[in-house]
């Protein structure tokens, strides 16, 4: 064949805007990643970030043909969002539009073919729309927590929208298509909590827009939630993706990731390495709301008290409540999750429930201990505990306060792998990790 009549590799510009937190940056990150190493030479992928979350990711290793842009932030920093969060949703759904309007008008060509967007920055359904570019709405929680806010009319119809929960809280609810029965208080907290109604219309508009987009990407997978996808499938005219879990597990022993993961050993894998198999608990709250001082001191204790091993990520100061010289235990302010997860050592996972650590504790074959703070992390506990059977509670239903007693009996018994109730839960997770690992191979859902 004559060369000058090959026609060129025609290059797909995808444009991605992750929501400014950090459990929307990554998934997103990730999802674009994985588009960027299955297809290298034909896309091109624009990742708008703020210009606090430049600072933030810039230096992490990625593909050459993800570039990043930035904008101007919305709120100064990290702790700014944190003291007003009611008021970094807001600003992030207003101050944002006209800075990326004005960022895709200067982009160099290619044209987007497609604009990737996080569902909560709602304008950007109309910035695609009105550039004649179509829109895939990222959704960054499970499945089933958008069903659960998509059908917003029928709590209202059955009077179960802020309700009292010392009154109504055990009540069940079974009307929402493809979800199993739940609790109320089970429920997303905006939907009986006070803080959460704070920008619950503002995030119910979000929910609104997502038929104006032309694809609705769900950041899970489709075995874990088969029913609620269908149902929603149903629902919609247009394309709906489970995605799969959008974790960097590409990274975990795969060479085809190694051009630019990073290949230093850090001191925490060594600590690890030697520990006994499945003897450590993994500990992490989250990296943004957290417990009150005095639960956080009573759940330290707790867990010195029980004598497990454990590997804690936090940003709080727990050196008061370090022993000296205690060589089961590994303090850290930050770290790999999910390596750490991965790794033979770790034996549970006592975690705030948000959906990506829930998904790599799936993927990882780990058991959870579940403390939920807010949003959509109640729905995800109940998901873990009574949907899939991969865990138990530890926050009680009233919020009261949980003694370092109750909690160190607690540890004990769960991370005693003999025990016939351990069996069954590790087991099950074993079983999750086998289904979700094949669903991300390639031919996999």
């Amino acid at each position: 064949m004559d060369p000058s009549s090959l026609q060129p590799i025609k290059t797909c510009h995808v444009v991605a805007m992750p929501f400014p937190g950090r459990g929307h940056v990554n998934p997103m990150m990730n999802f674009c990643k994985h588009i960027s190493m299955t297809r290298p030479t034909t896309t091109l992928i624009t990742f708008i970030v703020t210009e606090e979350w430049h600072g933030f990711i810039s230096s992490d290793p990625r593909p050459a043909n993800i570039r990043l842009v930035t904008i101007p932030n919305v709120i100064p920093s990290e702790i700014g969002r944190a003291k007003d969060w009611a008021g970094f949703i807001r600003a992030s759904l207003t101050k944002l539009e006209a800075p990326v309007e004005e960022l895709l008008d200067r982009l160099e060509p290619p044209k987007p073919n497609v604009i990737v967007h996080d569902t909560f920055l709602k304008w950007m359904v109309d910035v695609g729309n009105r550039r004649n570019i179509p829109v895939a709405s990222f959704w960054t929680q499970s499945a089933t927590a958008f069903s659960i806010f998509h059908h917003f009319d029928l709590f209202v119809q059955n009077g179960h929208f802020n309700v009292n929960l010392t009154e109504k809280g055990k009540e069940q609810i079974e009307y929402i298509p493809g979800v199993p029965k739940m609790r109320i208080s089970d429920l997303p907290t905006p939907f009986f909590s006070p803080k959460g109604q704070e920008v619950f219309h503002d995030c119910m508009e979000c929910i609104w827009l997502v038929p104006k987009a032309q694809f609705l990407l769900l950041t899970s997978t489709y075995e874990l939630e088969t029913q609620v996808i269908d149902g929603l499938q149903k629902e919609f005219v247009f394309p709906i993706y489970s995605i799969g879990p959008a974790i960097p597990y590409f990274n975990l022993n795969d060479d085809s990731a190694s051009t630019y993961v990073d290949q230093s050993e850090p001191e925490y894998v060594k600590w690890l390495d030697a520990q006994p198999t499945s003897s450590v608990l993994y500990i992490s709250q989250g990296s943004f709301l957290s417990v009150s001082n005095v639960q956080l001191d009573e759940i330290v204790a707790g867990v010195h008290d029980s004598g497990v091993r454990f590997f804690w990520v936090t940003r709080e100061d727990l050196s008061h409540n370090e022993k000296k010289g205690d060589t089961k235990a590994i303090i850290v302010p930050w770290c790999d999750q999910l390596r750490v997860l991965s790794h033979s050592s770790i034996g549970g996972f006592w975690s705030h429930c948000g959906w990506n650590s829930t998904k790599e504790a799936i993927f990882s074959g780990l058991p959870m201990l579940s403390f939920p703070i807010f949003w959509d992390q109640t729905t995800n506990t109940k998901q873990i505990v009574e949907d899939w059977k991969i865990g138990w509670r530890v926050k009680k239903d009233d919020g009261s306060l949980i003694t370092r007693q109750e909690i160190a009996r607690l540890l004990q018994k769960f991370m005693d792998s003999e025990s016939d109730e351990g069996k069954e839960m590790r087991r099950r997770a074993k079983e999750l990790q086998v289904i979700c690992q094949k669903a991300a191979e390639k031919g996999g859902s």
